[in-house]
């Protein structure tokens, strides 16, 4: 899987990338790889470039955030259509949607006073056969389009719209696609210097085929401590959870032997 993530405002650094990390961490739970993220530009050639590069990798799932609102800089429909070679053109489902939406906006308001205007139907302006999704929260459609290899998704850049859609819509895809597998980690705390511990990990990585060792240094060297996360994905809880203990136990006791100090782990199941 890989997640674009488009809009100017992320990278001139006003707005930080939250939502790629909120699907990195979904995605995970669920058992899916997330193997790319990038930050793009509301630049329809640029992007589009990006977007073809990206499909040529052929990831099962390609999620897109960012760009699906009415003002003029909302570009990402248009983009995946040019990166498709699609026409663009008003999809009706998603303008029921739209349409939907606003009467209910006027109705709450006491009015009955409403137009279809260009910046509205432009949020139901597809990529030629593509599929809208509904948004719970919000007005604009996602979007979804089935490719050789690929599940194309677009979903809004509002977090908690774009959160709501892929609740709601995508999360499913996402646990069907992955077997039943899920992702299982445990955490522990050290004090040893990183290049002391560096060979140690390597040890037991080696020997725990599917377990993947990151540590994260807390302090400095002279004054180490150091979050190690122990992790694997796996369709069978109780064989992950065996492979994690035995991996956190062997590189503890290398760590002790080694003169450094554990202190704690903790257990977590991030099961979607």
């Amino acid at each position: 899987m890989e997640i674009m993530s488009i809009g100017n405002e992320l990278l001139i650094g006003k707005i930080c990338n939250t939502n790629a990390q909120w699907l990195c961490k979904k995605a995970t739970a669920l058992g899916v790889a997330v193997k790319r993220v990038t930050m793009l530009p509301d630049n329809i050639d640029e992007t589009a470039v990006a977007i073809r590069e990206t499909l040529n990798r052929s990831p099962q799932f390609v999620i897109t955030t960012g760009g699906l609102g009415p003002t003029f800089d909302d570009k990402t429909l248009e983009t995946i259509a040019k990166a498709l070679g699609r026409k663009i053109e008003i999809n009706e489902e998603a303008l029921k949607m739209v349409k939907a939406k606003y009467q209910a906006y006027v109705a709450n308001m006491g009015s009955q006073d409403f137009e279809l205007t260009e910046a509205r139907v432009k949020m139901a302006s597809f990529p030629e056969g593509s599929t809208p999704i509904r948004n719970p929260v919000g007005t604009a459609p996602g979007m979804q389009v089935e490719l050789k290899d690929t599940t194309l998704l677009a979903l809004p850049g509002v977090p908690h719209e774009m959160e709501a859609i892929f609740d709601e819509t995508i999360m499913p895809q996402l646990r069907k696609a992955s077997n039943g597998a899920a992702f299982y980690d445990e955490n522990l705390y050290v004090d040893i210097m990183e290049s002391s511990l560096a060979p140690l990990i390597e040890i037991v990585m080696q020997e725990s085929p599917g377990i993947y060792i990151k540590s994260h240094p807390q302090g400095e060297e002279r004054q180490p401590h150091i979050e190690l996360h122990f992790s694997t994905t796996s369709s069978n809880a109780m064989e992950a959870q065996e492979r994690l203990r035995k991996a956190v136990a062997k590189l503890a006791d290398l760590i002790r032997s080694n003169n450094g100090r554990v202190y704690s782990k903790e257990h977590n199941s991030n099961q979607g």
